[in-house]
């Protein structure tokens, strides 16, 4: 009798054991705050000391509900917080939430959003929802994020060609697997079209393309007649349109490098194309300026001079024998308008930029590379030296021949003026169609700087 008494009192303690930890678990109280102000995209609330990035939930009038924000900002003992969605229904007083409990020790607060295979040919936002109607995600793994910084010293070279199929590119501008550039460009000069191309028929094993405030419109154009079906297989598309939250045109960004990042830690080569990097900026910008933040270089704050190198610099090579993110960021040039303070810092920050003239666009030229103002600054290491002759060669009788194309145009200059002219003038046409290619046409490596070389020594 003695012994099955010890057993039901060692049972009793087992089960008491048990439901302790689970309560140890669950927050103490349930804290609350309240709404005290709403200006603009702000919220302000008091009575809840939270971290930067947490979730909170807002309650709405008439019984409509709760609304989720995120706190963006502090001061003394008031938080700022940004809705995730435009809202009405916000009144004085509302009660104020965090929405997830805090978490214990070992747990992380920074968001958990899938990634994997399982998203390979899905649509996603920026939330990973998925929007392409297709069902939920199977079976994804979830990360955080943030991810730990590489260590640059560990990072392996570029040193591999990365064949990207455009040929003035492939041969003029050679790209390195692992290498970042920068696509500048105005409105309607082929950028599109272009980062199309180069998702079709870049070598890469996973394309990660970022939407990110772009018009909602061109978000499925871009997915299904740009994207197309054969690169959309191998691809996963983050969209963060133009009429979402500047909270969530951020993390859209983010989550399309995390994502990017996850294939690259899987030993995968990814191309991760973002359009566009300006808008990134400009999301940044909203949210600054609405907490306060003084604006610095033409109404841009300086966090977001801040945060351009803190997401370009997550893209990149690994160690040697791992993977690779190469990363071709849009960047709008407002008015064409080069020295754009985004522009500039981008430049600053990329390993090259590639311009699209409005110019060559407007002449049915296209894509419309200005092979002249456009620079890769891994070519160098990436091609032999009769290459790189070629490409010097190339590049002076393009420039001898448009510095010199008004006089060429009405009859100003008598033939035998200049050799170098004059064979800039033979060359020209040559030189002009070498840069043009069809949407539907692919240029691989070999073929683009054998041509290259055909054409110089015809």
């Amino acid at each position: 009798m003695s012994s099955n008494s010890d057993a039901m009192l060692n049972q009793w303690k087992r089960t008491l054991e048990t439901a302790t930890r689970r309560v140890q678990k669950l927050p103490t109280n349930r804290e609350r705050g309240r709404l005290t102000r709403a200006t603009g995209l702000v919220l302000e609330a008091v009575g809840l000391r939270l971290p930067l990035g947490c979730s909170c939930m807002v309650e709405l009038a008439d019984g409509q509900g709760e609304t989720e924000a995120e706190v963006v900002g502090f001061n003394g003992d008031r938080l700022f917080l940004m809705p995730l969605v435009e809202t009405s229904g916000l009144v004085p007083g509302a009660r104020v939430w965090p929405a997830n409990p805090r978490p214990g020790a070992g747990q992380s607060q920074s968001k958990q959003l899938p990634v994997g295979d399982a998203l390979l040919g899905r649509v996603v936002d920026a939330r990973g929802r998925v929007l392409d109607g297709r069902g939920p995600l199977i079976e994804p793994d979830n990360v955080s994020l943030n991810s730990p910084t590489l260590n640059p010293l560990q990072r392996a070279p570029i040193e591999e060609v990365l064949d990207v199929g455009v040929r003035a590119i492939n041969a003029l501008l050679t790209v390195g697997r692992g290498q970042r550039l920068g696509l500048f460009a105005g409105s309607g000069v082929g950028k599109s079209v272009l980062l199309g191309m180069m998702a079709r028929y870049t070598q890469a094993d996973v394309i990660v393309v970022g939407l990110i405030g772009e018009r909602g419109r061109e978000v499925k154009d871009f997915i299904e007649n740009i994207l197309g079906a054969e690169g959309q297989r191998r691809a996963v598309v983050v969209a963060a349109p133009a009429d979402m939250s500047p909270l969530l045109r951020l993390q859209g960004a983010a989550y399309a490098t995390r994502l990017a990042e996850d294939f690259r830690d899987r030993g995968k080569n990814v191309l991760l194309i973002m359009d566009s990097l300006t808008r990134y900026a400009m999301a940044q910008r909203e949210i600054a300026l609405a907490i306060g933040e003084p604006p610095a270089t033409k109404g841009y704050p300086p966090s977001v001079f801040a945060k351009l190198p803190a997401l370009v610099e997550r893209a990149g090579n690994d160690a040697p024998g791992k993977g690779s993110i190469t990363g071709f960021y849009t960047v709008l040039t407002e008015g064409d308008d080069q020295q754009d303070p985004i522009a500039d810092a981008a430049r600053a920050i990329l390993d090259g930029h590639i311009v699209l003239s409005r110019k060559l666009a407007e002449a049915g030229h296209y894509p419309a590379i200005d092979i002249e103002a456009s620079i890769s600054r891994a070519m160098t290491a990436l091609i032999d030296e009769p290459h790189f002759e070629c490409i010097k060669y190339f590049k002076q009788m393009l420039s001898r021949y448009q510095r010199n194309r008004d006089l060429i145009s009405v009859g100003a200059y008598a033939a035998g003026s200049d050799r170098l002219l004059d064979e800039a003038i033979r060359l020209y046409p040559a030189l002009e169609a070498f840069l043009q290619q069809r949407m539907s046409e692919r240029a691989d490596v070999e073929h683009s700087v054998e041509g290259l070389k055909s054409l110089l020594t015809s």
